[in-house]
């Protein structure tokens, strides 16, 4: 969000457009030049890009250089910037279809690779989880509080409901769930169901349970 906001302002969106375009590192003189403005100004401008991770400063090596302290050139971030309200995270499910489609076998159907991947996915981020916890036999009240910061992290926005379950505000793949609804929310389930076996608690079950604006998948204690 900080970067997208240095981006608001015309000059910089401007420069930063210029570095993309010219495929090579660019000086301050010529991105001055570029834009219509100051060098002094074009430095103050750059220097920001820098610092929102935008833009990559270095060191000038190609000719021309001048006697003295080598001048800075400025190419771009090779970071992806994304913005989504709400969380989106479309890298995650094609990562696990890619996985899925690579590791299936002739004895396991696309279906099933794909939701094996998806809970395999899901138990590494339980572990993860239980494991900062340091935490011993899991309850059905910890591994709420467990799973709530697990999947708060990863874009879930959950909430606990009067009855005492976890659901879940947010989908991180909505546009995808759309169409084939049945497919996506397939993997979600397993996915998140991996969160739970991965975290070794018994308390909890992730539970298919689609309501209009959350997730399809919430979160109740046993018995």
């Amino acid at each position: 969000m900080d970067a997208v906001a240095v981006l608001a302002d015309p000059t910089r969106r401007a420069l930063h457009a210029h570095v993309r375009a010219a495929r090579e590192p660019v000086t301050r003189e010529q991105a001055a030049a570029a834009v219509g403005i100051s060098r002094k100004l074009a430095a103050f401008h750059l220097d920001k890009l820098v610092a929102a991770g935008l833009l990559v400063a270095e060191p000038h090596r190609g000719p021309g250089r001048t006697v003295g302290r080598a001048p800075k050139v400025y190419r771009p971030s090779p970071g992806v910037l994304q913005v989504a309200v709400p969380h989106r995270d479309y890298r995650l499910l094609s990562s696990m279809l890619m996985e899925a489609i690579v590791s299936e076998t002739s004895k396991e159907p696309a279906d099933l690779a794909m939701v094996r991947v998806a809970g395999e996915r899901g138990s590494a981020l339980g572990r993860e989880f239980r494991s900062r916890a340091r935490a011993g036999r899991l309850g059905a009240e910890r591994t709420m509080t467990l799973l709530d910061a697990a999947l708060r992290r990863t874009g879930y926005e959950p909430y606990r409901t009067p009855d005492g379950c976890l659901r879940l505000g947010n989908c991180p793949f909505h546009e995808l769930a759309r169409e084939p609804t049945q497919t996506v929310c397939a993997l979600n389930h397993a996915y998140l169901t991996g969160v739970v076996e991965g975290m070794r608690s018994t308390a909890v079950d992730a539970v298919l349970a689609p309501r209009a604006g959350d997730c399809c998948v919430e979160f109740r204690a046993r018995g």
